[in-house]
């Protein structure tokens, strides 16, 4: 060793030497040692809030750990280009945004037919004539063609409403007569609306002999 250099070595090793620089050394190696586990832990809690796997969150902070105090801040940089680049709160947000909207189109009406919108008041599509709706015969409101009835007034479409058979006049109501079990001696002895006279009394005039309107000379 040169002897104009020895007066060097030894003014930084004194330097070195002195109680404050090997407290200050002894401080920043401490520093990045709490820097590298914190790093470590860092990168624990944020894989788990990036993914639902519950072993990567310890790969990823062994990574670190392995990397040494040294070498941790390029683990670091490796770590975020591999990491998912979304936290599950993110997803979970967009997840929502996107059946948001797709909820809102839903709620669109279009055609079925030729899925142009249309207005829930139509009753037929304007652009290629199918029916949407139907007017109900009850209550006078729109209500759709799948329904079995009204949900407006309670119209059931599936029951089919008899109607009622006004029987002619001076003819008998044929459900009277259906529903009628008496004897036929009995049905027989009803007035006739026009003669006046009942079924049998005309039968037995019918029998009994005409008299002779001239007396006998």
């Amino acid at each position: 060793m040169p002897t104009q250099l020895q007066p060097l070595f030894d003014g930084l090793g004194s330097i070195f030497n002195s109680p404050i620089v090997q407290l200050s050394i002894k401080a920043i190696a401490l520093y990045f040692v709490a820097l590298w586990l914190a790093a470590a832990y860092w990168a624990f809690r944020d894989l788990q809030s990036r993914t639902d796997n519950p072993i990567a969150p310890y790969l990823g902070a062994a990574f670190i750990v392995i990397a040494t105090p040294v070498l941790f801040p390029f683990a670091i940089v490796v770590y975020r280009i591999v990491r998912p680049q979304e936290r599950l709160g993110e997803v979970y947000e967009r997840n929502l945004a996107e059946e948001a909207l797709l909820a809102e189109v839903d709620a669109i009406h279009h055609c079925p037919t030729c899925a142009r919108r249309v207005n829930d008041e139509w009753i037929i599509c304007p652009t290629c004539r199918t029916r949407l709706n139907r007017v109900c015969p009850n209550c006078s409101r729109l209500v759709g063609l799948d329904w079995s009835l009204c949900a407006w007034c309670g119209k059931d479409f599936e029951r089919r409403e008899v109607a009622a058979i006004e029987p002619l006049p001076g003819t008998i109501d044929p459900r009277v007569a259906a529903r009628d079990d008496r004897p036929s001696a009995v049905r027989t002895s009803v007035r006739s609306p026009r003669s006046g006279l009942t079924r049998s009394g005309s039968s037995n005039a019918a029998a009994m002999p005409a008299s002779d309107p001239l007396p006998e000379h």
